[in-house]
């Protein structure tokens, strides 16, 4: 297997991108799981990605990473929502979406960004950091598989609100 090179998405790579996220989510049998391409779409479009990256092997992208800006009701402001995490089927559990959380964990940092806040996988998120706070949550979504990591030390409290992509992403 050759290496895997992390990079900005380019204009050219927004249908792959779709593609590769439609497919990593297509069989995922998650309950509740949203078209996740979409809300890739919707943000692009709307201009509000903080952060899109590609996983690129063998010049195929084989992965992709955004994001986006976050709203804390208490506040609280510089976090950003990862969302979503896309891997081919066939390049996951080869630490590509790893590489590529790493890698924009670092950039979020970079920007000056306090935060990130994410629904996820209770058993994959918690490796880089990420931690479940009782008193920072999404309505209507259960509190185990929303999990924050803070930049400073500094966690903020309260309903989570994103772009409004993420509730759209059903329909």
């Amino acid at each position: 297997m050759s290496e895997v090179t992390i990079r900005e998405e380019t204009p050219d790579d927004v249908r792959t991108i779709i593609a590769v996220t439609e497919a990593a989510f297509r069989d995922s049998g998650l309950p509740g799981e949203r078209n996740e391409q979409h809300i890739f779409a919707a943000l692009r479009e709307a201009g509000d990605l903080t952060i899109s990256l590609v996983a690129e092997q063998d010049s195929q992208i084989v992965g992709h990473i955004a994001f986006s800006p976050a709203t804390i009701s208490d506040g609280t402001a510089g976090w950003h929502t990862l969302g979503p995490l896309s891997v081919l089927p066939e390049f996951q559990r080869q630490g590509v979406g790893s590489a590529l959380v790493r890698k924009g964990l670092v950039q979020l940092k970079e920007l000056g960004a306090s935060g990130s806040v994410l629904v996820g996988n209770p058993d994959y998120y918690p490796r880089f950091g990420f931690i479940h706070r009782d008193d920072l949550g999404y309505d209507g979504i259960p509190p185990e598989v929303v999990f924050a990591l803070s930049f400073n030390g500094q966690y903020p409290t309260g309903a989570v609100s994103d772009h409004p992509a993420f509730q759209t992403a059903d329909q």
